[in-house]
């Protein structure tokens, strides 16, 4: 079950069994159906999660109601609202399992005693925060720069995994287009 954040941690720091064993007691195995949410708006994020195995995607719902997807999640990456886990307000975002899903979940005050008693875990969670300042930065030069096509093929060719398991409405909704206007991009893509 621990393998692979295991071998994510691994990729960042060295850990002593004692601290391992201690990183493993802070987290907690959770099963979820797909299309469960882990997160909606107006809730306290408490909690950041790796995927073990599973999809899951995060998004907004507009004022007119309509949806913005911000980012997909699957296995080997984490996933939290980061802004409402940090300063523990409400969340403006909701966070729904596209697939079923088994995750490993720290909560907040189980990340503070992780950092109080090994702080090179510091260090992991700056990175991932990092990270995921980029990937956003990126998303919105190519939201801003880019045309739909543009878009589209920037996340079949980053995401490869992730385009055959979800639904093509929920794509079209993460490079900011209609479903209807996704179709008319594939079809105009393949027939160049």
């Amino acid at each position: 079950m621990f393998e692979s954040i295991d071998q994510f941690v691994a990729k960042h720091i060295a850990l002593t069994e004692e601290e391992t064993s201690f990183f493993h007691s802070l987290l907690k195995f959770r099963k979820v159906k797909k299309k469960s949410f882990l997160l909606q708006e107006g809730e306290v994020c408490d909690f950041e999660a790796f995927i073990v195995k599973g999809c899951t995607r995060t998004y907004y719902i507009d004022k007119e109601g309509y949806e913005t997807i911000l980012l997909f999640g699957v296995e080997g990456w984490w996933v939290s609202d980061i802004g409402s886990f940090s300063e523990q307000k409400p969340s403006m975002q909701f966070i729904e399992t596209v697939e079923d899903c088994e995750l490993l979940v720290i909560d907040y005050r189980s990340k503070s005693l992780l950092f109080e008693k090994i702080p090179a875990f510091e260090r992991v969670f700056r990175l991932l925060v990092q990270r995921s300042l980029s990937v956003l930065q990126q998303r919105f030069y190519a939201s801003v720069s880019q045309t739909a096509e543009e878009r589209y093929r920037d996340f079949i060719e980053r995401y490869p995994a992730v385009v055959q398991r979800i639904p093509q409405h929920q794509i079209a909704r993460y490079i900011g287009v209609s479903p209807e206007f996704l179709s008319k991009v594939k079809s105009s893509m393949y027939r160049k």
